[in-house]
């Protein structure tokens, strides 16, 4: 049971910096911290391009995966 306690915990910890880093390249949609910094200069000409869907569904399937092995943490380790 050790070795599958490795195994999610190893899986928990990269698709949590998997997931920080896919929401950190995202580019702002204006007012926020991103149009703080200059952000946004470029953000209305990008539009939606096929690269920026691309990026929408790897986080979004990271994010299942991140929620779903939370799950699965929760429901073998529950003592």
């Amino acid at each position: 049971m050790d070795i599958v306690k490795i195994i999610l915990w190893v899986l928990q910890f990269g698709l949590g910096i998997g997931l920080i880093f896919l929401v950190l390249i995202h580019s702002g949609r204006g007012g926020g911290l991103s149009d703080m910094f200059g952000g946004g200069l470029g953000a209305s000409a990008a539009g939606s391009t096929v690269m920026e869907k691309n990026l929408d569904r790897m986080t979004v399937v990271i994010a299942l995966l991140f929620a779903f092995n939370t799950l699965v943490f929760a429901l073998l380790f529950d003592a």
